[in-house]
Order: structure tokens, then C-alpha cells, then sequence
């Protein structure tokens, strides 16, 4: 076509073209302004909005009723889409006669698809809440004229979905807040965004709920206590020989106790002007046992042990009997990983082995060998490793006896009466299907 043919097409159809190139540029207007405000962080707009962004208040307003703002925005971008392509048509066929319709399809498609589809949602997904704020304005007035059709058209389709048995609830989530957190930190990690320790310490707080005490005590089978009718002097060794601060007291038996003792008092006792430590009554330096159920969540205890400003409990169960010890520092262990200081005995109870598996002894938590080689076994049913393998082999193993599941091969090392005491663990093999 010459200059002067050009020229001539242009002062004839230019009114046509100006208006599909317009309703084009509404078409990738709604598309990315969809794409954002699907796609833009709650958060980060609830952080700019107080920090004063005015837009951010907008992007909130509409995110708030997400069905209306995406039931405008398609109806917008049908409109454009179909009104663009009936010009096309229209210019077509004045051009080309019938095959125009042909023709004006095929182009039509492809410049929807690469700039009114493609090109404006790939660049709204890559800066979500940049988009979503500049076209903020924009979309509420939209919004505002086209809102009470999508309304209508959202009840249309409830009523019909409604027949189906399906129910649209509005704008409530599947997933709960501490599942969108979690879920979010994970994601993060894999992407390299968020270290492990980091990813480990989220998690820990968001567990606080749905664990326990049972599932971090000090089990009675290893508390150390001390008994009230010790000699004074053995009473005093016990004490300074442990690492721990405060010890609980009993009298008759374990499941009998009478106090806590705390190491700074035993030494203001042995400090004070004329002590005897051979005339020392350690009952009466013993603080008032705090006793709760081993049922109570660690969120409730982390907040019992702030509000009373104590840091010891003894758990028991549902019928008085004594489970075991937890402390404050038990809990915040769930949270940051072990606390070590100078006094701790340093026992971690899970080895490395040369060929690449790894010996842990029984009472080790599930929990702690989860987060310390990122697996992921189960700790629904049980608290500690030993437990994990009584469960799933519904049995008491004998050594060297074998179980496979959870991708990983258990291996009974050492069995002390009823309780395993050591175990092999490495990943188990396409043939290791069960028992051996």
C-alpha cells in the first residue's frame, strides 16, 4: 500500500482503529489490575496503609469484598474484548469481504492474547502491590458504577452453583491464619528467602497452640527430685551437684510432692549468720508446688508461667497422678531450639554413623530429631522416637528387629525390659516394605 493509500485508509477507518486500539488498552487495564489486586500482599498494603499510603486504604477496600472487585473487573474486560472484536470484524469485512471474519478473528486473538492478556498479568504478577496501587483509584471508580451488576450476577451464580450442592462462602478463607502463616514461611524457605533456624523458630511459635504439656514434660522417668528425708548434707550435694536451678521435692514417693526447691534459696539458708547445715530443714525452704494438667496447650502455660511469674510446674494427669516437670525454658525451647548454658549436661542422644544413618536413643523427641535433620515423622500419636515405633508396629520389638515406614527404615539396637533405649534409622529402600 503506497503513502497516499495508507493516508486514505487511515482519514476513513481512523475511528475504528483509535477505538480498538482503546478498548485494548481497557481490556490489559482490567486483565492486570485483576492479576494485582488477586495477587497483592494483605500485609504489605496493611503496612502502607499505616504508614499514610492513601492508595494502600483503596486496595483495602476493595480486596475487602474480593467477589464484587473480580466480578467488575471481568465484566469490564469482557466488554472490551468483545467490543473490540466486533469493530475488527466490522473493519474486516469493509476490507476484505467475507473472509474478513476469518481474518479479523485470527488477529484479534493474537493481539488479545499477547497485549491485552499475557503482557499486563505478567507484569502485574511480577509487582503486585506497585500495580494494584496505581490502578487503585481507577478500580474503585469502576467498581462503583459497575458493582451493583457483579452483585447481581454473584447471586446468579450462587443460586446456580446452589443446585449443584456447592456453597460459595463469602470471603472466608479455607485455611486458617496460623495455616496461611506457616504455609507462607515454608514457601519462603524453599525459595531461600527464610533460613531453616528462622523457619524453625515461626513454626515453633505457631505450634504453641496445638501442643501439649505431655508433649514437652520432663517424663518422671527422668526427673531428677530430691527426697525430703534425706540427711541435710545429701540433700545440699544433690542440689549443687545438679545443673538444673530448681528441683522438686517428695516425701514417701515420687508421686508425693511436697515442694520446689530453688538453689538460691538452699544458699541464703546456708548464708545466714549461726546456719547449721546439719540442722538444715529443707522442707521449709521449699517453695509451694504448682500442679497442672498435662492436657493444658503450651500457649496457655507460656502465658500461666507470665502472668504468675513463675518459671516450674509439675504436670500430672487426670487422675492427680504425677506425669512429670516442665519449665519455662522448656517452653521457649520450643520456640528458639535448645538453650544450653555452662551447666547443662550435654546430652543430644542421636549420632551420625559413618555409612549415613543415624543412632538416636528412644526417649528422643520426635519433635527435636524433625527439626534438627528436617524430616518430617509424625508426632500425633507419640512424643518421642521409641514411642513412634511401639505405635506403628503395634507391638513391643524385639533387638535387631526391623520396621519400615515413613521412608525410613527403624532398626532396634538396645531394649532395656519394655523399653527401647536405642535405635538405627536410615532411609529405607524400594524392597524394605514392612518387618524384618
Amino acid at each position: 500500500m503506497t503513502t497516499d493509500g495508507t493516508l486514505a485508509f487511515l482519514s476513513v477507518y481512523w475511528p475504528e482503529i483509535v477505538s480498538i486500539v482503546a478498548l485494548v488498552l481497557m481490556s490489559a487495564f482490567f486483565s492486570g489490575s485483576e492479576t494485582a489486586l488477586t495477587a497483592v500482599s494483605r500485609s504489605r498494603i496493611h503496612t502502607l496503609e499505616a504508614n499514610g499510603e492513601e492508595r494502600a486504604g483503596i486496595v483495602r477496600q476493595l480486596i475487602e469484598r474480593r467477589d464484587r472487585l473480580i466480578g467488575a473487573l471481568l465484566i469490564g474486560n469482557n466488554l472490551a474484548n468483545i467490543l473490540s472484536s466486533s469493530l475488527a470484524t466490522s473493519l474486516f469485512l469493509g476490507l476484505f469481504g467475507n473472509s474478513g471474519v476469518a481474518l479479523a478473528t485470527l488477529a484479534m486473538t493474537v493481539i488479545l492474547v499477547i497485549f491485552a492478556e499475557v503482557l499486563p498479568k505478567s507484569w502485574a504478577i511480577s509487582t503486585p502491590d506497585r500495580f494494584a496501587l496505581t490502578t487503585a483509584r481507577a478500580v474503585k471508580m469502576f467498581v462503583a458504577v459497575v458493582g451493583p451488576v457483579s452483585s447481581f450476577v454473584n447471586a446468579i451464580v450462587r443460586r446456580i452453583l446452589a443446585l449443584f450442592g456447592i456453597n460459595l462462602s463469602r470471603e472466608v478463607s479455607m485455611l486458617s491464619a496460623h495455616e496461611e502463616l506457616r504455609g507462607a514461611v515454608d514457601l519462603l524457605h524453599r525459595e531461600g528467602s527464610v533460613v531453616k533456624a528462622d523457619r524453625d523458630r515461626l513454626g515453633g511459635v505457631l505450634d504453641l497452640g496445638e501442643l501439649e504439656l505431655s508433649d514437652i514434660m520432663v517424663h518422671r522417668m527422668a526427673m531428677r527430685a530430691i527426697n525430703a528425708d534425706d540427711p541435710p548434707e545429701v540433700v545440699v550435694r544433690t542440689i549443687l551437684e545438679s545443673p538444673f536451678t530448681r528441683m522438686p521435692l517428695w516425701r514417701g514417693s515420687t508421686d508425693n510432692i511436697i515442694g520446689v526447691v530453688h538453689s538460691k534459696d538452699l544458699l541464703r539458708a546456708l548464708a545466714e549468720r549461726d546456719a547449721e547445715p546439719e540442722h538444715l530443714d529443707i522442707s521449709k525452704i521449699a517453695q509451694k508446688p504448682w500442679f497442672v494438667p498435662d492436657s493444658t496447650s503450651l500457649e496457655a502455660q507460656l502465658n500461666a508461667f507470665l502472668r504468675r511469674k513463675q518459671h516450674f510446674a509439675v504436670v500430672v494427669d487426670e487422675y492427680g497422678e504425677v506425669q512429670g516437670i516442665v519449665t519455662l525454658e522448656d517452653i521457649l525451647e520450643e520456640i528458639v531450639g535448645d538453650i544450653a548454658d555452662e551447666h547443662d549436661i550435654d546430652i543430644q542422644g542421636v549420632r551420625q554413623e559413618a555409612d549415613g544413618s543415624i543412632v538416636v536413643d528412644g526417649n528422643v523427641p520426635i519433635r527435636d530429631l524433625n527439626r534438627a535433620l528436617d524430616w518430617h515423622l509424625p508426632d500425633e500419636e507419640a512424643t518421642t522416637i521409641a514411642g513412634l515405633v511401639i505405635h506403628e508396629s503395634m507391638t513391643i520389638p524385639e533387638e535387631r528387629q526391623a520396621f519400615t515406614f515413613h521412608d525410613k527404615r527403624f532398626i532396634v539396637m538396645k531394649r532395656e525390659k519394655n523399653r527401647i533405649t536405642k535405635l538405627r534409622i536410615r532411609p529405607a529402600e524400594e524392597n524394605e516394605a514392612g518387618p524384618a
